[in-house]
């Protein structure tokens, strides 16, 4: 195994420099629990001293924070090359190096992050000589958001930004990990947890209660037929993985003993959406038949009792944007088309809320994702490092 500051690259050796950029991003522990405004600022200060002209957008806290760094005029329809700053937790014994401090083996870089996503904010960094260099013809935005993984909730301030901007962006590559293939669709996600109330007692006396986690079961099994009928009924896109929605029950507490009718049960569950649906509308309505057919029932046995849904965060899917002008004037320059992916990502943010058509393209693979030893292969930032390049040197061209 070796260090990052055990390497040593050569002065013009691009992938080495996008390395050593990753390195530093991977030291910085940004967990989604915890601040990422020291990364934040370090990226800020590099491509500040380039040209960039930095807008921050703090969260309420100021602990957390968005980084939009422009190159290029301000007149005209421009790029955005977005990523997420924030990553999973890394508390798995299966780690063979310190997640935090980057190694590379076998032609492999590790560390949290390394794929999702810091390799792409990474290949950025290491292009963004190329783009203080250059006269652009049309500005690209380097766009950094926190807390992707919880939900996507930094990057609708993000998307807001550049939809008041003069001139907005026509255009958005969003560099989560594809292994450099382009990818034109993203399922949307609505998280709900379930806090279900009931009344506890002497099990031997279960008539007399309203058992929490029988009513629960209910719930879940309603849930679970709804997940059914997307799979059976649709609507359909094949060219996704799982080519329907998806609803399912993720995690499930509740009772604290064997002969005690339990009084609580909570559980989460998810819908994950493909564009054209209307998933607010289709849980909505599931939750009002759960309170009419279950809830009720509990209410009018014992006062009191209920179900309270809460939902933890949403975002939306991401639709085809091949049909756009943004992504036809940077068509040529994509790479291998890819299909669509069921994970998310922050391009439905920027499409319905920035009303900017969104790609996914980035290195690394989503299977090296959320796992102990997540890596992201050097020759992935070469690839990166290349495209982001080609785009770079059509927009030094006259007028694209």
């Amino acid at each position: 195994m070796t260090l990052l500051s055990e390497m040593s690259f050569a002065s013009d050796d691009l992938t080495g420099k996008a390395a050593e950029h990753l390195a530093k991003l991977i030291s910085f522990d940004t967990v989604s629990r915890n601040p990422n405004r020291p990364l934040i600022d370090h990226m800020a200060d590099y491509l500040g001293d380039l040209g960039a002209r930095i807008t921050i957008l703090p969260d309420e806290t100021g602990a957390k924070a968005n980084l939009v760094a422009a190159f290029g005029p301000k007149d005209t329809a421009g790029v955005v090359w977005s990523g997420h700053t924030d990553v999973v937790p890394a508390e798995e014994p299966e780690w063979q190096s310190n997640p935090f401090v980057a190694e590379v083996r076998d032609g492999k870089l590790y560390g949290r992050g390394a794929c999702d996503m810091k390799g792409f904010a990474a290949c950025a960094m290491a292009v963004a000589p190329q783009l203080a260099a250059a006269k652009l013809s049309r500005p690209v935005y380097l766009c950094f958001s926190y807390d992707e993984e919880v939900g996507c909730l930094g990057a609708p301030a993000i998307a807001e930004y550049l939809k008041q901007l003069p001139v907005p962006p026509e255009f958005a590559i969003i560099g989560e990990p594809s292994m450099m293939k382009l990818i034109t669709g993203q399922k949307g996600k609505i998280a709900m947890r379930a806090h279900v109330t009931g009344t506890a007692g002497h099990s031997s006396f279960a008539p007399e209660h309203v058992n929490a986690i029988e009513f629960a079961s209910k719930a879940v099994e309603r849930i679970s037929e709804c997940g059914k009928r997307y799979e059976l009924e649709g609507p359909f896109d094949q060219d996704f993985t799982v080519a329907h929605a998806t609803m399912l029950v993720t995690m499930v507490q509740g009772g604290v003993a064997t002969n005690v009718t339990p009084d609580s049960c909570e559980f989460t569950f998810e819908l994950r959406s493909i564009s054209g649906m209307e998933p607010e509308q289709d849980m909505k309505s599931l939750l009002a038949d759960i309170t009419c057919d279950i809830v009720r029932p509990m209410e009018e046995k014992i006062p009191g009792t209920g179900i309270r849904f809460e939902q933890i965060f949403s975002y939306p899917a991401m639709g085809e944007a091949r049909n756009t002008t943004g992504f036809n004037r940077y068509a040529h320059l994509m790479p291998a088309w890819g299909g669509k992916v069921s994970y998310g990502s922050e391009g439905g943010v920027f499409e319905q809320i920035g009303g900017i058509p969104s790609v996914i393209v980035g290195p690394g693979s989503i299977e090296q994702a959320h796992k102990p030893n997540e890596f992201v292969e050097l020759e992935q930032l070469g690839e990166c490092l290349r495209f982001l390049g080609k785009v770079v040197e059509f927009l030094s061209e006259p007028t694209p």
